[in-house]
């Protein structure tokens, strides 16, 4: 009879790979993740199965870690204006922590990898809309959460591309200093989903978005 699976060794084994991966980028072999574990890729795949179930189940350990640290950071907190706490966010987001995520996942979206993770452009939009809307909902403003989401990811995108850290920085605690000024709880036209051409409906979010690019 060969050997029962030992959760604790397999989840041990997944926080290193995950460590590894965020580290270093997501390998196409199994050798990387086997020496940063001290194990072999024999064991990796007695424990996983495959070499894609083990890279899925490290993608989903990491972007687990990213969900709950940038959840918090993004958190409404009574004792400051949440208009702080998103120029907070921004820097941790952007800064040392919270690059290996953007990194990680950035490439994800990008290339054959997202074959392991089909839905995850999807998922990697709405998962944030609701730590956002929750935070926004403190100042009045949750139908806000598209645009700001809108704004960090294309800011996010442009930081990628150029590496100008002085010049995005300024760019969001310019949005956010505009956002701060919004009047609270209004609920006007603009709130209100507005009639196309055709005859459909576009949301305000949407049409703020618009207005934005």
């Amino acid at each position: 009879m060969g050997r029962r699976p030992q959760p604790h060794i397999k989840e041990r084994l997944l926080d290193a790979c995950a460590d590894h991966a965020l580290a270093h980028g997501l390998p196409d072999r199994l050798e990387p993740l086997a020496t940063a574990t001290g194990t072999s890729a024999r064991m990796l795949i007695y424990h996983f199965g495959t070499r894609d179930a083990l890279l899925r189940a490290v993608l989903g350990r990491a972007r687990q870690r990213q969900l709950d640290m940038f959840g918090d950071l993004l958190r409404a907190r009574p004792d400051e204006p949440y208009t702080t706490t998103l120029n907070r966010a921004w820097t941790c987001i952007t800064g040392s922590d919270g690059r290996p995520y953007l990194r990680m996942f950035g490439r994800l979206r990008e290339s054959a990898e997202q074959q392991l993770w089909p839905d995850f452009r999807r998922s990697a939009t709405t998962d944030w809309l609701g730590p956002l809307e929750d935070g926004l909902r403190s100042i009045g403003r949750p139908d806000l959460a598209t645009l700001v989401l809108a704004v960090i990811r294309g800011l996010i995108m442009d930081l990628d591309a150029t590496g100008d850290v002085t010049r995005t920085d300024r760019a969001f605690r310019e949005f956010v200093a505009v956002v701060e000024h919004l009047p609270s709880g209004s609920h006007s036209s603009a709130d209100r989903p507005q009639e196309r051409g055709d005859g459909s409906t576009v949301d305000a979010a949407d049409t703020d978005m618009a207005s934005a690019t």
